[in-house]
């Protein structure tokens, strides 16, 4: 009987640390990840792309996840290893790598260009899923180097988070009770404002220009029906013009941008003053010069103090967002 006993004992005690063992053999490896760019270029706001160089190391036990040949960055249209160097003493594997990848990334454009950008990069393995591996941020350091990093612009917010990314699909993997996989992620997410205003005068002050062509109608004598109707014509010609030519460098959008509304405020002052135009015409036509002439200076303050304030107020609060 007192050895029967000790065989349920010795039983229990069994399943105890198998069960143990199999809980330790299902906790996923843990990989270090640390990341320091180099270099943001090529920003294309036609093609939804931009190049970002960096140098990216991992530090773990399995030598199975072999990230060389199993590395995945998603959402990447284009990605190129230069370097790439592994280190597998102290019982661990150290690899340090130089990429460069084309990055597809929507755009916003509302506030162009006084526009923020967030663009995203993340690192899987293709291969290994979250039961075997989960990434680690490594934080000691600097991410970026602000000096060669991006022309034009500035990054004013950078972080770098580990999620467990889901996707519903099982990859073909029949074992699998329901289309459903989960791989870990190292993602890496970045703020970036622009250096508005000279890019701002740029590519705006042709439509300025034009606005202020038609402007001088107003102070030329309103008899003079071919001079103020051609300048004024010819100015709304110019404005979409330069409409056309700052679309051609942006990506289509159903939303109502800034651009549209600078260049629609634009085209309606410039009808305005057409309007006006023909109003100080007929006057001249009623032998009213004096009153032609004080409708001229008064149509003068008005068009340009609204035109001015509504330009003022639209551009101040693009430039807050």
């Amino acid at each position: 009987m007192q050895y029967l006993r000790y065989f349920f004992i010795l039983l229990i005690l069994n399943s105890f640390f198998s069960q143990k063992a199999f809980a330790q053999d299902e906790t996923p490896d843990t990989v270090y990840t640390g990341i320091y760019i180099t270099s943001i270029h090529d920003i294309d706001f036609k093609q939804k792309e931009y190049t970002v160089s960096f140098w990216l190391w991992l530090k773990y036990k399995n030598m199975d996840f072999d990230f060389v040949q199993n590395l995945e960055v998603p959402h990447a249209k284009t990605v190129i290893k230069s370097f790439s160097t592994v280190d597998t003493s102290d019982n661990q594997v150290y690899l340090l790598m130089k990429l460069q990848c084309v990055m597809k990334d929507s755009w916003e454009i509302s506030n162009f260009p006084f526009d923020r950008q967030k663009l995203g990069l993340s690192i899987e393995n293709s291969q290994y899923d979250s039961k075997a591996l989960v990434f680690a941020a490594d934080t000691l350091g600097k991410y970026f180097d602000p000096r060669f990093t991006l022309n034009g612009w500035t990054i004013d917010t950078f972080k770098v988070s580990t999620k467990i990314k889901a996707y519903e699909t099982a990859f073909g993997d029949v074992g699998l009770s329901k289309p459903h996989s989960e791989y870990a992620s190292y993602d890496v997410n970045m703020g970036l404002q622009r250096d508005a205003m000279g890019l701002f005068w740029k590519m705006f002050i042709g439509m300025y220009l034009a606005f202020f062509i038609a402007y001088v109608c107003f102070f030329i004598h309103a008899d003079s029906i071919e001079s103020r109707f051609g300048l004024s014509v010819g100015s709304l010609f110019a404005v979409i013009g330069n409409k056309y030519v700052i679309d051609s460098s942006l990506p289509e959008s159903s939303s109502f941008t800034l651009v549209d509304l600078l260049h629609g405020i634009t085209l309606f002052f410039i009808f305005v003053v057409i309007v006006c135009t023909v109003y100080a015409l007929n006057l001249i036509k009623k032998q009213d010069i004096e009153k032609a002439n004080r409708f001229d200076n008064r149509a003068a303050v008005i068009v340009l103090a609204l035109y001015v304030i509504l330009n003022a107020y639209f551009i101040y609060q693009a430039s807050l967002f």
